[in-house]
């Protein structure tokens, strides 16, 4: 049984256990809070209020999770008491003074990665922002302060916003939990970038990866697994395809839950592995569900159900609930839903998973033969401004007052300053803008004929809490033009240019002609009737020609610059 109590004014969980005594201190803050100029703070936080526990006997940890932050270990009474209460003292008094030094750390745990079939997912379902930037490196890291880092542990890191959970048989002597006065935080509102589902997109990994959003249930729950089930079964007993293959269900704190599924395959595989994992997407659409698949997993859960450790297992969970908002469900109402899930159940579920559906196929495959529909890899329009041609190519960027473009021969591609999630900027002019929906544009002052002002423009219009400065690049990875011999090209006209120009040509041809018409006549006159007013009128109509040829002459030497 779990028992809800409390320490310092902190819910706390406690469940026996037969092993050694575990805890965790668990707090509603995450990646999904932070902006993709600011990401990296709550890892950053995390970081400091762990560092000057160095060393230590017993095993400890902290994890940043898209809607969580945890600080977790497994030890005798005396460690859980010492070094929660540390946790707490830390997380506000931090140590500033390691501040570059646990930046660095976390720049290699990023660097030290390696590549992830799932890692993208996040930002071509929900863009630069809230669950996508889980998807992005920690661009904010350079620029934070020992002030920034302050304001965000009052914030986020309180008492109201956190629960303690212990694994033991009592709340260790000595446990004091030190954090201040604050309010419970919501989950994050979840943004999407796909204007369509399914939908699919193409990536290098040498697999087909499934992601989907269900309603929260036990039914989606089991309906991870009747499809693991059926994956191993058709992938791998089956067809020899697969050998890696995997589902699984993570609840997301507000309703929700993401549900993804993977199989792995060799290259010469991958038609038969991603036609064999629609079709069995299909099989489960249309209510081609086994029974013994269904009974299988439910006995699988009751099994875990019936240990003596479950208890102790769930705490994680039922602390996430409890900071979410979400019901937490007895072992015997989650053994009672389990056994009321049917055939019928899977059958809606599947529906959902289908509709909500984000296919990751790999490179050279496509998916849209099935109903997939291609997710955006272009915008749908461009803004307008002052247009720069390619120094190599036939695109053009555009720079206006509302954002930039770059149109080229596959599509256009827009941010709008507005709805920039991030620009980072290098010393040597070169931008990056991302936009909320993970459109980005690269913006290269070698490969475009730039106006000197340009870079500066868009700096100007972008909002400054947006800026992110990067470290100088290496010379030899600046991109230059394939033919730099080439001179570069005029930029193609403003909207503005072709408008006025036409106008005024054609004053020019009128007034011009009509002056011309008019001198020619007056020589012809006999010079005793040329009287002093014709002469007049001759020379204001040949002053005016020439003010009007002023926007011509004007405009092309701009576009000289």
């Amino acid at each position: 049984m779990i028992q809800e109590l409390d320490v310092d004014g902190v819910p706390t969980l406690l469940a026996p256990t037969a092993g050694p005594m575990r805890a965790g201190l668990t707090f509603r803050v995450g990646t999904a809070d932070e902006t993709l100029a600011r990401s990296g703070i709550t890892h950053l936080v995390e970081h400091l209020a762990l560092a000057p526990l160095g060393l230590a006997d017993y095993h400890f940890n902290g994890a940043t999770a898209p809607v969580a932050t945890s600080f977790h270990l497994q030890g005798s009474e005396q460690d859980i008491a010492s070094f929660l209460t540390a946790v707490c003292q830390h997380l506000h008094d931090l140590p500033v003074a390691r501040i570059e030094v646990e930046k660095e750390i976390l720049r290699t745990e990023w660097s030290s990665r390696g590549a992830s079939a799932v890692g993208d997912l996040p930002l071509w379902r929900h863009g630069a922002r809230d669950h996508g930037l889980s998807s992005y490196p920690e661009f904010g890291l350079s620029a934070l302060t020992a002030e920034d880092l302050r304001q965000w542990a009052a914030r986020w890191f309180t008492r109201e916003n956190a629960v303690l959970w212990i694994a033991g048989d009592r709340i260790p002597a000595g446990l004091r939990l030190p954090l201040p006065a604050g309010v419970r935080q919501p989950v994050p509102a979840v943004s999407s970038a796909l204007p369509q589902t399914p939908a699919y997109f193409v990536n290098g990994s040498r697999a087909v990866v499934l992601d989907a959003v269900v309603r929260r249930s036990t039914a989606a729950s089991a309906f991870a697994g009747v499809l693991e089930r059926e994956l191993f079964r058709s992938l791998r007993q089956e067809g020899g395809l697969s050998y890696a293959i995997q589902a699984g269900y993570e609840p997301r704190g507000d309703g929700h839950a993401t549900l993804r599924a993977l199989a792995d395959a060799l290259p010469e595989k991958q038609d038969a592995v991603l036609g064999g994992f629609i079709d069995v997407l299909a099989k489960l659409r249309v209510g081609r569900i086994e029974q013994a698949d269904l009974d299988a997993t439910v006995a699988k859960r009751e099994e875990f159900l019936a240990t003596g450790e479950v208890d102790a297992a769930r705490l994680p969970s039922y602390a996430l609930n409890l900071l979410t908002g979400e019901p937490n469900l007895s072992t015997d109402e989650h053994r009672a839903e389990l056994k009321a899930v049917t055939v019928a159940d899977l059958h809606e579920v599947a529906r959902e998973v289908t509709a909500s559906a984000l296919l990751m196929v790999p490179d050279g495959h496509t998916a849209d033969w099935a109903g997939f529909v291609a997710a955006p890899t272009r915008s749908a329009g461009v803004v307008t401004g002052t247009a720069y041609r390619e120094r190599d190519g036939e695109g053009e960027l555009r720079v206006g007052l509302e954002g930039a473009s770059y149109v080229g021969p596959h599509g256009p591609i827009t941010v709008r300053y507005a709805e920039c999630a991030v620009m980072l900027a290098w010393p040597d002019g070169a931008r990056q803008l991302i936009g909320a929906d993970a459109i980005t544009l690269r913006i290269e002052p070698t490969l475009f004929a730039l106006h000197p002002d340009t870079v500066r423009t868009i700096d100007a219009l972008v909002p400054p809490d947006r800026h992110v400065l990067m470290p100088a690049r290496d010379p030899e990875r600046v991109p230059q033009p394939r033919n730099p011999a080439r001179p570069a090209r005029e930029g193609a006209r403003s909207w503005w240019e072709i408008p006025v120009l036409v106008l005024s040509w054609l004053a020019v041809l009128c007034v011009g002609g009509l002056a011309l018409l008019m001198t020619i006549g007056t020589f012809a006159t006999a010079p005793a009737e040329r009287d002093g007013w014709l002469w007049g009128i001759v020379v204001v109509s040949w002053l005016l020609t020439v003010i009007l040829a002023l926007p011509i002459v004007l405009l092309r030497q701009r576009r000289r610059r």
